[in-house]
């Protein structure tokens, strides 16, 4: 009876599965007759976009018309190297010029350092092409989207691998995982294994010649000649893994060595291609004003961004998020609000309910116009108030606190002075500047040196 029932449930499973596999070819069946019909629906060329496989594909020219179209209106663009759908989706709402899909990106949403993508932790060209050919490349069809393609693996034939890399959808390609991060004995061991970014070069070489947008990771003049020769689209100075937040790497370039070595890659690549477009990634380059200061010491004119965007804000914002969540009714926040929907006359007077909003909120946009209306007062009686007993003006009381702010938080902790800025309420590090001039005589900078002196 028992064997009955062992050959019964196979006979079962027999049947489930060449039904399942039944089901399974009927559903690519429809998905080639679905491509089939869009590709004739479709002229192959429209604008430089082409369908394949339902997604939408940029060529290499139409790439570079809508960057330098870009580069004419706005003087920048950036790139996000995105690890999930979700930071793609919304990279481009924010305004991205393009998505790269690196395994770097992946080891970041599972709450890891990107160093995780350097590491045998799995075939890093079959993580991309099994993230981004899913979850980027079909939600992202406004902006071309770019495959980290690591050239060494020894596992693939570059020249078909990159074919069926187009074929799935990616615009363009990108050489990461680099050997150009790794140096020191293993590096020299790498390279005398073959293991060298001579690969990295050829696939560049080769996706150009398919044409493909191509994207060089350099890490010294030597590579950008290399890069620039072998026809890149994008010589893109790699400062090193990105500084900041939880995850970030130790030690990193100080942003003007940074700027020295970006801007001794671009010299080079400018010799060999005048229109190279020239970016910049990693290193101490984490924050608008970092890029800024990049823009202004050198000659890059984008961005690349791949923690500063996709891991330090989510970093900051959930766990903030959580901790309001935990801590609700308890916070000075949570208290304050709760005074200004029972009615401020209630607790207190209308001008300590303004010292004590500012206390708790100096670090955000403050309306005064807004707290006026929450003391069901005129903003010129709530002013006229503020004045006769502090003896100042809000907007006066208000740039003072901040820069007292700023200076308690000097001397408690290094910051970099940009960082500092955006911590006390300025978002613009050269308006935080002139008025901590206009307060203390010194620029922040200047003032900073001084108390070091002392």
């Amino acid at each position: 009876m028992e064997i009955f029932h062992q050959a019964a449930f196979l006979h079962v499973a027999r049947v489930e599965a060449i039904h399942l596999w039944t089901f399974d070819r009927l559903i690519r069946e429809c998905y080639d007759i679905l491509n089939t019909i869009e590709t004739k629906q479709q002229p192959s060329s429209n604008n430089g976009m082409k369908r394949r496989c339902v997604n939408v594909y940029f060529d290499r020219e139409t790439i570079r018309n809508r960057l330098h179209a870009q580069l004419k209106s706005n003087g920048h663009i950036i790139g996000v190297a995105a690890g999930a759908g979700i930071s793609a989706k919304y990279a481009v709402k924010g305004g991205a010029d393009f998505i790269l899909a690196l395994n770097s990106g992946r080891f970041r949403q599972m709450g890891l350092s990107s160093l995780g993508g350097l590491l045998p932790f799995g075939n890093c060209n079959e993580l991309v092409m099994e993230f981004g050919s899913k979850e980027i490349v079909p939600l992202v069809r406004e902006v071309p989207v770019m495959f980290g393609l690591c050239a060494t693996d020894p596992t693939i034939q570059l020249e078909a691998y990159i074919q069926e890399i187009q074929n799935k959808g990616f615009s363009g390609i990108n050489n990461y995982p680099t050997v150009g991060l790794i140096g020191g004995q293993f590096g020299e061991a790498l390279e005398e294994a073959g293991i060298s970014f001579e690969s990295e070069v050829e696939a560049i070489r080769i996706a150009s010649g398919m044409g493909m947008f191509t994207i060089a990771f350099v890490f010294n003049r030597e590579q950008a000649h290399l890069m620039a020769a072998a026809g890149a689209d994008v010589i893109c100075a790699h400062l090193g893994f990105t500084k900041g937040g939880v995850l970030g790497a130790a030690k990193v370039l100080s942003l003007k060595a940074a700027a020295d070595l970006a801007a001794q890659i671009f010299q080079v690549s400018d010799k060999i291609n005048p229109n190279v477009i020239k970016m910049i990634y990693g290193g101490p380059v984490n924050t608008p004003a970092d890029v800024k200061y990049m823009y202004d010491n050198t000659s890059a004119v984008g961005y690349l961004g791949g923690s500063s965007i996709e891991r330090i804000p989510s970093e900051a914002a959930i766990t903030k998020t959580a901790i309001d969540f935990k801590e609700v009714g308890v916070t000075e926040q949570d208290k304050l609000l709760h005074k200004m929907l029972e009615g401020v006359t209630k607790h207190y007077d209308y001008v300590q309910f303004v010292k004590e909003y500012v206390e708790a909120n100096y670090m955000h946009d403050i309306s005064f116009a807004e707290l006026a209306q929450v003391a069901h007062l005129s903003r010129t009686h709530l002013s006229y108030l503020f004045k006769q007993e502090v003896g100042c003006t809000f907007p006066e009381y208000l740039t003072r606190f901040r820069i007292n702010k700023s200076i308690e938080l000097m001397k408690q902790r290094h910051l970099d002075l940009s960082e500092l800025s955006g911590l006390v309420g300025y978002n613009d590090y050269a308006h935080f500047s002139k008025m901590f001039k206009k307060t203390t005589g010194l620029s922040p900078r200047e003032y900073q040196r001084q108390y070091k002196n002392t």
